[in-house]
């Protein structure tokens, strides 16, 4: 479902109860297009995960109100402290007022609760919180793929991993939920197959592999990427699998890019 003509942003169901909100980036404002997706969770405690750059909440906002009143929202979660994960936070929190951020514990930490309106549910690693009828647990995964404090958020009840900038593909106009590999495409985005290598976004930090084969092993059925397609198939464990061999491989473990 289109929900903005003008920018094309999109919503569609990805799983049940959860939805993909995208909005692309056309090649001519950046070199092979691009995409900016939210995920929106209902539920007793609707939650998002990603804001979406501030200049994009508009559009998310409009999105949401397809599906529910954005003032309804509980919890604004986010991988990481970064535009497009979380610069529209206080956008949100604005706009719904009961609406706590959601986060690492070293984002709350460091950057959150000094910026937020309101201070941050600052979950540990794996830790499992109820938003009504689904089960999420937090998973730590710092500088995978980068930054700090990052982490993920796991949907027990329909295996659903919201995995952020893991598998990051280029295009503007994938589909919203794919049962092909994107993990070439993936690769072919980090290995500077786009844009002269510009975007190879891994920091290369010691432990990468066993954050990722630890994601692996929840056996996800749905990964909700931020950028292209969402993915869904019988296993993703494989597919992280193998991310986590090719990413060792380029950068040796030990390593930090700076």
């Amino acid at each position: 479902m289109i929900t903005n003509t003008h920018s094309g942003t999109s919503l569609h169901e990805i799983e049940s109860g959860i939805y993909r909100i995208s909005t692309p980036v056309p090649p001519e404002a950046m070199p092979g297009g691009f995409s900016f997706n939210q995920y929106l969770v209902i539920d007793d405690e609707p939650l998002i995960f990603h804001t979406g750059p501030r200049m994009m909440f508009p559009l998310v906002r409009e999105a949401i109100e397809r599906v529910m009143p954005v003032t309804s929202l509980r919890w604004i979660a986010f991988s990481h402290f970064e535009a497009d994960e979380c610069g529209a936070l206080n956008d949100f929190l604005a706009a719904a007022p009961e609406a706590s951020p959601l986060c690492s514990r070293v984002a709350a930490s460091v950057s959150v609760n000094d910026t937020a309106l309101r201070p941050a549910r600052a979950l540990a690693d794996g830790e499992t919180f109820s938003t009504g009828a689904r089960t999420l647990e937090w998973i730590d995964a710092p500088h995978v793929p980068h930054n700090w404090e990052t982490g993920y958020l796991l949907d027990r009840t329909t295996r659903t991993l919201f995995c952020g900038d893991l598998f990051t593909q280029p295009g503007h106009q994938t589909p919203a939920v794919t049962e092909s590999d994107i993990l070439e495409p993936t690769e072919a985005f980090r290995a500077g197959g786009v844009a002269g290598g510009m975007y190879d976004y891994w920091s290369g930090a010691a432990g990468t592999r066993a954050i990722i084969e630890r994601m692996a092993a929840t056996n996800p059925l749905t990964l909700a990427c931020m950028h292209g397609s969402a993915w869904r198939g019988a296993d993703a464990g494989p597919m992280l699998l193998e991310l986590a061999a090719r990413v060792s491989a380029a950068a040796p473990e030990g390593s930090i890019r700076r």
